[in-house]
């Protein structure tokens, strides 16, 4: 999943792909890398200036259409306002990417609606809204718990069971070692029984475990996304894919998911 944002404020690229001519070439950009899926997002998780809910259509609806117009792939839309969803689903996107945790499950009657699929993050804050200091007794089984609560508030309202998928929100109301502990026990949020999706990419954790910068973490990331799929994850949001495409391909081929683009070595 490639993560195209048309925001000036996201905390990776900072504006990169604000402009619609900007996104819709790092649309394609992400296609041509190998990117299976396009994840379009108008406003960021965190905490900042108000965005009116005709400026996030403004944003994400033309990036959507202009994908759309080009690929069969997979488009997602990140968004917490049921109307914004709605107007993704109309332009042609197939998933409502929900980081608020089904915060108005509106958005659930949305998604059955327009029969597309779901994913639903664990986050504990309300859009938009500072959370200083989370603190968890067991945070996995906490996520874990969440989920199967939101997913089955998801199902109540329509969604079907194999048209959801689940991400525990590595950084999302959590501090660096709630993150670290989610990603060395993924298998049991896996254990929730949905497709888990895992958006790891560039993210604080690594940063801070590695005393890294915001743009020097792409090996951190790579070693993440390789324990995370090894440990039942299907779906990984990237900011940087020709590098995590080469990392899924080969653990993919080592778990025999995937044949070798060409066999040479010592076969004659």
């Amino acid at each position: 999943m490639a993560i195209i944002n048309r925001t000036p404020d996201s905390f990776h690229d900072r504006g990169r792909t604000f402009a619609l001519d900007k996104a819709l070439t790092a649309a394609q950009d992400a296609l041509d890398e190998g990117a299976d899926w396009l994840d379009i997002g108008g406003v960021p998780f965190a905490p900042g200036p108000a965005v009116s809910i005709e400026e996030e259509m403004d944003r994400v609806v033309p990036v959507i259409e202009g994908a759309r117009s080009r690929t069969d792939a997979v488009i997602s839309v990140e968004t917490y306002r049921p109307e914004v969803a709605r107007a993704a689903f109309d332009a042609g996107a197939d998933v409502l990417n929900n980081t608020s945790g089904l915060h108005d499950p509106a958005l659930a009657d949305v998604v059955a609606e327009a029969g597309a699929s779901l994913v639903i993050t664990h986050s504990l804050a309300d859009p938009r809204t500072p959370y200083p200091r989370p603190r968890y007794d067991d945070v996995v089984s906490e996520v874990a718990e969440f989920l199967r609560e939101r997913a089955a508030l998801a199902e109540k309202h329509g969604v079907p069971a194999d048209r959801i998928i689940v991400d525990p929100g590595h950084d999302l109301n959590k501090n660096t070692y709630h993150s670290l502990e989610l990603t060395r026990r993924l298998p049991e949020i896996a254990r929730v029984g949905y497709p888990m999706l895992v958006a790891v990419s560039n993210k604080d954790f690594i940063g801070e475990t590695l005393e890294r910068a915001q743009q020097e973490r792409v090996e951190g990331t790579i070693a993440t996304l390789v324990v995370s799929i090894l440990s039942g994850a299907r779906i990984v949001r990237v900011h940087d894919v020709a590098e995590a495409k080469q990392a899924v391909n080969m653990v993919e081929g080592i778990l025999g998911w995937r044949p070798p683009a060409y066999v040479r070595h010592n076969v004659d």
